[in-house]
């Protein structure tokens, strides 16, 4: 297994610090509204990298927590005349609802800031008794120049970063790439009793001290978007390695942007779109699948066609497992001699796919390989295949979307021997010379999605959009 590893820029192997078992953090949203299609792509592709690793036998300790005190839940709870707790809540929920939808797993832990203040303050205390971080009225910050090796994941030298629009100018600090551990309550906020006074944690030290609480003090992986590279993973390295003395993280991976019908994704430009918006017109699996469709590191760009585009692809799927399942309720019997033939070929598409996940979580070509899969079925099996080799090549089929938990067939959608029945209705009716029951059971399949074929065969069918 190799991973592109930020932290060096070049891909490496991946050796765990302990054998099968893998320590990995991603960072997970800050709960004021629902999450957009920008957060969607980490959460998917680093649940299927977690799904992959324990399908290889890992035991995955999978850390993703909710930031439930923040600047924007705190002006949301003002706007609306509630308590940012209840903002917090609310959404939290509601990421639930759809991260389901999206096939992602729960993690093994989903902590909250607010579960772990009296740990952060702990931990800020410790970097200022190891003169990391310094007091400044009732805000604690970390002293950036003190840390020799700041920079080294974003690979800027302390003196070259430009002060962008995510860095507070504060004549408080001491220089201007300091930044807040502790912040001291202003009227209209919440806050927790400490030693500089009553506050809340500041962004960055709250990822380190809920990783370090949960995982320990060096992980395997931490994952988030390109954007969380500096200043947050930054800082995350800065304050974890300062406090610890060890290396916070062995494995950086990162997601690369989304675009929006190619532009970059703005609530200024009106592209700006919540999962809950989109999955109010597409199916959640169409989603799950357009995300894991290009390589995690790439630029994608999300529009409604290259969604439409990603159903067609993933219905193909489908319809090779509905016919398998189909054939599998009617075939008998053991491989014949000329199946046998054909195990090395079929099993050859797995190890296909284990090579492409392998690569650095290349989830298109594993894609591909599954495409391969269904192919190879539609080609070699049939009515007169014997029950063994369907099965055979169903389980395969299911194996590999599982481990990327896509092309799931829904409870109550596999209407394959209700479609077979019609067709035989149909086949009834035209012998019998009955033209117009037979277009009206066409029409009835295409009004259900499905498209008909009459071939020297027999009647073929598909899924249609």
């Amino acid at each position: 297994m190799k991973l592109y590893n930020t932290l060096t820029r070049k891909k490496e192997e991946f050796i765990p610090l302990e054998e099968n078992k893998i320590k990995m953090y991603v960072c997970g949203p800050t709960v004021y509204n629902f999450f957009h299609i920008g957060n969607a792509r980490p959460f998917i592709v680093f649940d299927a990298f977690r799904n992959y690793m324990e399908y290889r036998g890992y035991e995955v300790n999978y850390v993703q927590n909710f930031t439930d005190v923040d600047d924007k839940i705190i002006r949301k709870a003002n706007e609306e005349g509630i308590s940012p707790f209840d903002v917090a809540d609310r959404y939290i929920e509601e990421y639930f609802k759809d991260a389901d939808a999206l096939g992602i797993k729960r993690a093994s832990v989903h902590p909250r800031v607010t579960d772990n203040i009296k740990e952060i303050i702990a931990f800020i205390e410790e970097l200022i008794s190891k003169e990391y971080a310094y007091e400044k009225d009732n805000d604690v910050y970390f002293d950036t120049k003190k840390f020799k090796e700041y920079g080294k994941l974003s690979k800027q030298k302390l003196e070259e970063l430009n002060l962008g629009a995510r860095i507070d100018v504060d004549e408080h600090k001491k220089n201007p790439m300091d930044f807040a551990l502790w912040k001291g309550k202003k009227e209209g906020e919440i806050g927790w009793p400490s030693p500089w006074g009553e506050g809340r944690p500041g962004w960055h030290i709250e990822c380190s001290v809920m990783s370090k609480r949960y995982l320990g003090e060096t992980i395997d992986i931490h994952a988030g978007g390109q954007d969380l590279v500096f200043p947050h993973h930054e800082n995350e390295i800065a304050q974890s390695e300062a406090c610890s003395g060890k290396q916070f993280s062995n494995y950086w991976i990162h997601n690369g942007y989304i675009n929006v019908d190619n532009e970059k994704m703005s609530k200024s430009l009106g592209n700006f779109f919540t999962v809950r918006e989109i999955l109010e017109e597409i199916d959640p699996r169409v989603v799950r699948f357009f995300m894991l469709s290009a390589h995690y590191r790439n630029p994608v760009n999300f529009s409604k066609e290259m969604l439409l585009q990603s159903k067609s692809a993933m219905e193909r799927i489908l319809n090779s497992k509905e016919k398998l399942m189909f054939l599998s309720s009617h075939a008998q019997g053991l491989l014949t001699e000329g199946e046998k033939l054909l195990i090395n070929e079929l099993y050859g598409f797995k190890d296909k796919f284990i090579n492409a996940m392998d690569d650095d979580i290349n989830t298109a070509d594993a894609i591909s390989a599954i495409f391969e899969v269904a192919r190879f079925a539609n080609t070699t099996v049939s009515d007169s295949s014997s029950k063994e080799w369907v099965e055979m090549n169903l389980s395969l089929l299911n194996e590999l979307t599982g481990v990327l938990n896509i092309a799931n067939i829904s409870e109550g959608e596999d209407i394959s021997q209700e479609v077979e029945k019609l067709i035989e209705e149909r086949k009834a009716a035209k012998k019998d010379k009955d033209f117009a029951k037979a277009d009206d059971i066409r029409e009835k399949l295409k009004n259900m999605g499905i498209e008909i074929e009459d071939t020297r065969q027999g009647t073929k069918w598909k899924r249609i959009n």
